[in-house]
């Protein structure tokens, strides 16, 4: 993994990513009366709430898997500069990252072919869309 360069650290933080669910209106329902009671700011208030509330439970087993599969927890900044110096190196890059890894729009696919040898994100993988499309049979 090449190392954390000043550029790395200057990455500002990614807006949220989006989700849809399916609820079932009963659940919907009960929702609705929690955030006109009061309790909740709104529907996403709930749900971000409940969600946060399960990865509070299961801390300990996401902690147990990030180490045992030796992955990248947060983010995770690829530049150009970083592919070109593990290119140089002769190695390749087996990117694992929980949360978000990107990889810098000034990246040319045949770079992130030369420096990338897979790719495994459980979160989001920003990229431009031709190195993802370089890479799409290396993303697992």
């Amino acid at each position: 993994m090449p190392p954390r360069t000043a550029n790395t650290v200057a990455v500002s933080k990614p807006a949220d990513e989006k989700i849809t669910i399916n609820l079932g209106y009963v659940d919907l329902g009960q929702i609705d009366l929690l955030v006109q009671e009061g309790f909740y700011a709104n529907r996403t208030d709930l749900i971000r709430t409940a969600i946060r509330n399960q990865l509070v439970n299961h801390a300990d087993v996401v902690r147990q898997v990030v180490a045992r599969k030796t992955l990248v927890l947060g983010i995770q900044h690829f530049s150009a500069d970083d592919l070109r110096a593990v290119q140089a190196s002769g190695e390749a890059l087996q990117i694992r990252v929980l949360g978000l890894a990107t990889i810098a729009l000034d990246v040319t696919p045949e770079l992130a072919l030369a420096a990338i040898d897979s790719v495994v994100v459980l979160g989001a993988l920003h990229a431009s869309p031709a190195v993802k499309a370089a890479l799409a049979g290396r993303i697992r």
